[in-house]
């Protein structure tokens, strides 16, 4: 894109040159346009006959997301705080991914309420309730549009409500206490380096290759827990806002995850036990497109394409230098493995599982889950840091734990 035709889009969408940090004002007027646009095309999707409505409404609702991400700045100018700006970003993305979706459905979705018979939204506080429902349901559970998803078994109560919220935040303060431990031990790998704000390897180059890739495993599966404390504990916490504020029901916020570190099979990992929250939409942008091309083999390598492309969004926030293939290749690698589970499947009609299941999906997770974190790494995620690496005692312990066992490693320095 040349110069003048992208100054040209700026001033024709209004986009700001630069990026101011965010204040009330401009969270008034950049931050909750594209949010209300949201809220009135849940209402509209609920509504007979509105379709037209909502496809002139689309544009509108792009622009405006364009707008929000291109002029506020969540991290307060800190890049220790970017990992904000990644969550605007990635908000404004399913709000136009999924208004999307919304345009293109042809009746209404229905709820389905206890006894399994999916139901209109009858009146205006119903239409109002749903659509608020429609808006942070991103699995789609409880509606007639999200067929065959997984949903994991509630081991939380749910006879009370306030049994529910205390038993819900007290894992939230695990998860998230967790996560702080967790973060602190892998920038403790590497302080002055990819634990930076400027970004690093986590390859070290002066360790003989099994060595090196063994630290960097460690480090990829540590940031892969760490990446399941921080999801768990913020799906947690809106969770007991959810019920709280909306006046929600528990059975509305089942379980994100199911243990998936137990896999036994990419299929397993991927399609059950790893949280579901933007299934709908990896299937609407690459899932179902693909499969009219290369079927059930294009579907699953077109979800995961998909699946690329959101966390490349994710990481371009970071630094905009980064390739596409940072992420293309490890994710699509994925959906080779699943094809690969498949193949086998086929040949000697046994599913993938057992104790040979899980040591192929951990294998396989791993493998290509190190230029997965490595690319983030360089890209300074690693260098972010919240209230949540403050752990107290324990990040001290940790910290010396880490140095000790890193100094172990580096005994096998290439000389």
């Amino acid at each position: 894109m040349s110069a003048p035709f992208s100054t040209n889009l700026r001033d024709i969408l209004q986009l700001a040159p630069t990026k101011s940090a965010l204040t009330l004002n401009g969270f008034v007027s950049d931050i909750l346009p594209p949010i209300f646009c949201y809220f009135v095309t849940a209402v509209l999707v609920l509504i007979p006959r509105t379709h037209w409505i909502r496809l002139a409404l689309w544009p509108i609702t792009v622009v405006l997301a364009l707008r929000a991400t291109s002029s506020t700045d969540f991290a307060l100018n800190d890049p220790r705080q970017a990992f904000w700006n990644i969550d605007l970003v990635l908000s404004m993305f399913c709000i136009t991914t999924r208004t999307l979706q919304w345009i293109l459905m042809k009746n209404p979705p229905k709820r389905i309420v206890q006894d399994r018979e999916a139901t209109p939204s009858r009146n205006t506080y119903d239409i109002i309730k749903d659509a608020l429902d429609l808006m942070i349901n991103l699995r789609g559970h409880d509606w007639n549009w999200s067929g065959g998803l997984y949903i994991p078994p509630e081991t939380r109560p749910t006879s009370s409500r306030l049994r529910f919220i205390l038993a819900t935040l007290i894992s939230c303060i695990i998860h998230g206490l967790t996560c702080g431990a967790l973060h602190t031990a892998v920038q403790t790998f590497s302080p002055d380096g990819f634990a930076t704000h400027n970004g690093g390897t986590i390859f070290d180059a002066s360790l003989p290759a099994p060595v090196r890739y063994l630290r960097s495993s460690i480090i990829s599966t540590m940031t892969a827990f760490a990446i399941y404390s921080v999801l768990r504990c913020g799906y947690e916490l809106m969770a007991i806002g959810g019920i709280v504020v909306l006046g929600q029901e528990p059975h509305q916020w089942p379980p994100a995850f199911e243990k998936p570190w137990i896999s036994v099979s990419l299929r397993e990992f991927w399609g059950k036990r790893w949280h579901q929250w933007f299934r709908g939409t990896f299937l609407f942008l690459g899932a179902r497109p693909l499969s009219y091309i290369g079927g059930r083999v294009g579907g699953i390598i077109g979800a995961f394409l998909a699946s690329a492309v959101f966390h490349h969004t994710a990481l371009y926030v970071l630094d905009e230098n980064a390739k596409l293939w940072n992420m293309i290749v490890p994710f699509a690698m994925m959906g080779l493995g699943m094809v690969l589970e498949r193949v086998y499947t086929m040949v000697s009609g046994r599913k993938v599982g057992g104790w040979l299941g899980w040591v192929w999906t951990m294998f396989w997770l791993v493998l290509w889950g190190n230029p997965m974190v490595d690319a983030w790494a360089q890209a300074g995620m690693m260098g972010c840091s919240t209230i949540l690496d403050s752990t107290g005692p324990l990040r001290t312990g940790v910290v010396y734990l880490v140095k000790e066992f890193d100094d172990v490693l580096h005994q096998y320095t290439i000389q």
